[in-house]
C-alpha cells in the first residue's frame, strides 16, 4: 500500500497566550499538555467520550461526545483556536472534519500515516528510513506464505488500534497460522520479522510552522509485559549513533510536514544498525523524563509548536530515569516522595487496574552521573 500524499500545512497566525487549544483525547497526555498550556497562559478544551477522563480536571472546558459526532465536532471547532490530539486511535476522518473549520496540528495526514502500521512502514521505507521486513496479512493463508518468506521468528500485529502489546502475537516455531490469526483478533494484520536488537531507543522531536525542528536526546526504553517500564536519559549509545538517530527523526518529521511533536521509536541492532519501529505524532511516554530534566519539557514544547511559538531549548541539565507507575504501583506514592531527587507525577485516575498507567516518577541525577543503560 502506498503512503498517502502529504499536503503541506496552511500556516495561520500564531495563537498567542490567552487563546484556546482544543485537545482530542482526555488521557494523561492531554492532562499534562493542558497543565503545560495553562502555565503559558492558554486555556484548553478537551474532546473525549469518557466522562471520567483525567484531563477534564485540569482543563477550562470539555466536551463529552463520540469522536464521530459531527455536530459536536463542529461546536468544538468553533470554540477553539487550534486543535491537536493526544493519541492516534481516533478516526482520521473526524480530524478531517475539524480541519475544514479550524487549524489542526499535526495534520490529519500525519495521523493517517501513524495510525496504520502498513501505511507507516511504507511511508518510512519510501523516504529511505529502514524498518524490519514486513508483509500485509489478510488471513491464515497469507500468514503461512509470509512466514515462508521472512521466517518463523516474527510478530503478527493488527494494522490498527493495537498498543501496549494488545493485538500482537509473538510467532513461534510450529505455531499454527489459523491459531495465530484468531488470537490477533483483527480484520487486517501485518507480519513483522523479529528484530534481535541490543536495545530500544526513542527520539522525541518538535517542529514548528516555520519548518524549524529541535530534538531531545535519544533515550533508552525498557519494557515489562509489552508496556514501557523505565526510560533512561540519555541512552548509553555512541555519539555517532545518537546523531544518526536524530537525523532519522528529523528526516521523518520533515517528510511528514508535521507541526507539533513526533516520537520515533527505534531498535538498535547488535551490528549497530538503526531500524524505526513506530511513530507517534504527539507527546510520548518515553519523553516524560524531559519534564524535569530539560530546559523545556516535551509538553511545553508541544504547546509551543502547536501554537506557532518559538521552540524552547531541549537541553538536558540532568540525567534522569523515568519509572512508570502501573496499576497498584501508585499505592507507593508516599515512598517516592521521600527521595529528594524524585519528581512524582500522578494522573488523577480513579481506578488502579493491572497495567494501567497511573503516573510516573522522574529521578534526577547530576549530568553525567546517572545510571547507564
Amino acid at each position: 500500500m502506498n503512503a498517502p500524499a502529504v499536503i503541506p500545512a496552511i500556516v495561520p497566525a500564531i495563537v498567542p497566550p490567552g487563546g484556546t487549544i482544543g485537545i482530542i483525547g482526555g488521557g494523561q497526555l492531554g492532562r499534562m499538555t493542558a497543565l503545560a498550556a495553562a502555565a503559558m497562559g492558554y486555556r484548553c478544551h478537551i474532546f473525549c467520550p469518557e466522562p471520567d477522563s483525567p484531563a477534564f480536571a485540569v482543563a477550562a472546558e470539555h466536551t463529552i461526545a463520540e469522536y464521530t459526532d459531527r455536530e459536536a465536532l463542529g461546536r468544538f471547532a468553533d470554540a477553539v483556536d487550534v486543535v491537536t490530539f493526544e493519541f492516534e486511535n481516533i478516526p482520521h476522518e473526524s480530524v478531517q472534519i475539524l480541519a475544514d473549520h479550524v487549524v489542526v496540528r499535526p495534520s490529519w495526514e500525519c495521523l493517517h500515516i501513524s495510525q496504520d502500521r502498513l501505511i507507516e512502514k511504507d511511508f518510512l521505507n519510501g523516504i529511505g528510513i529502514a524498518t524490519t521486513a514486513y508483509r500485509r496479512i489478510e488471513g491464515p493463508d497469507m500468514l503461512r506464505q509470509a512466514i515462508a518468506e521472512i521466517g518463523p521468528r516474527a510478530v503478527l500485529k493488527t494494522v490498527r488500534m493495537g498498543y501496549d502489546g494488545k493485538g500482537q502475537v509473538m510467532m513461534k516455531e510450529g505455531m499454527e497460522a489459523d491459531d495465530a490469526w484468531a488470537r490477533m483478533g483483527g480484520p487486517l494484520g501485518i507480519l513483522e520479522a523479529f528484530v534481535d536488537y541490543e536495545r530500544e531507543i526513542s527520539v522525541v522531536i518538535a517542529r514548528g510552522p516555520d519548518g524549524k525542528s529541535v530534538a531531545f536526546e535519544p533515550v533508552e526504553n525498557r519494557h515489562a509485559n509489552h508496556i514501557l517500564d523505565v526510560t533512561i536519559a540519555p541512552a548509553n549509545i555512541p555519539a555517532e549513533m545518537a546523531e544518526r538517530a536524530v537525523t532519522m527523526a528529523t528526516r521523518t518529521v520533515e517528510a511528514m510536514d508535521l507541526i507539533g511533536l513526533l516520537a520515533v521509536e527505534m531498535f538498535v541492532g547488535r551490528d549497530g544498525t538503526l531500524l524505526v519501529n513506530e511513530l507517534a505524532p504527539r507527546p510520548h511516554n518515553s519523553g516524560h523524563w524531559s519534564m524535569d530534566a530539560c530546559v523545556t519539557g516535551q509538553f511545553e514544547q508541544f504547546v509551543r509548536a502547536v501554537c506557532g511559538l518559538p521552540l524552547g531549548s531541549p537541553e538536558r541539565h540532568s540525567d534522569a530515569v523515568m519509572k512508570n507507575l502501573l496499576g497498584h504501583d501508585v499505592d507507593g506514592w508516599a515512598e517516592y516522595l521521600t527521595h529528594p531527587n524524585a519528581k512524582l507525577h500522578l494522573y488523577g485516575k480513579k481506578e488502579a487496574r493491572p497495567g494501567r498507567k497511573m503516573g510516573h516518577v522522574n529521578t534526577l541525577y547530576p549530568k553525567g552521573s546517572g545510571p547507564r543503560g
